[in-house]
C-alpha cells in the first residue's frame, strides 16, 4: 500500500484493531518472562564456555535458533516468546564488545549466516 508505513512485525496489521490488541499485557509479559528465562540460560552457558568464546558460541547458536524458529513458528505470541524474549535474553550481542576484537567481525557475521541457516534447514 503507498503511502502506508511498514507494521512493526510482518504478522501483525496495525490498522486492524484486534491484532493490535496482542502488543498489550500478554506480549509484555511473555517477552519478559521469555527474556528472563534466556538470561539464566546464557549465564549457565557461560560457565561451561566462558570468555569471548562462550559469547561467541552463544549468539551464533542463539541466531540459528532464531531462525529456526522465524522458519517454523507462524503464531506471533510463540514467537514473541521464544524469539524475542528467550533467544533475545540469551543472545548478548552487547556484551561481545568488551571480548576480544576478532568479536566484533566475526560474531555479527556468523551470527547472520546462522540465522540463515536456520530457516533454510526448517523449509
Amino acid at each position: 500500500m503507498p503511502n502506508q508505513p511498514d507494521p512493526i512485525d510482518s504478522d501483525v496489521d496495525l490498522h486492524v484493531p484486534a491484532q493490535r490488541a496482542e502488543l498489550h499485557l500478554p506480549f509484555v509479559a511473555l517477552v519478559s518472562l521469555g527474556g528472563g528465562l534466556g538470561g539464566v540460560a546464557r549465564y549457565g552457558l557461560s560457565l561451561l564456555v566462558p570468555g569471548a568464546w562462550g559469547l561467541f558460541v552463544i549468539n551464533v547458536l542463539g541466531s540459528f535458533l532464531i531462525g529456526v524458529l522465524m522458519g517454523t513458528v507462524p503464531k506471533p505470541l510463540v514467537r514473541a516468546f521464544f524469539g524475542v524474549g528467550i533467544l533475545g535474553g540469551f543472545t548478548t550481542f552487547s556484551s561481545y564488545a568488551a571480548s576480544w576484537s576478532w568479536a566484533l567481525v566475526a560474531t555479527p557475521v556468523c551470527a547472520v549466516v546462522a540465522a540463515f541457516a536456520g530457516v533454510r534447514v526448517t523449509r
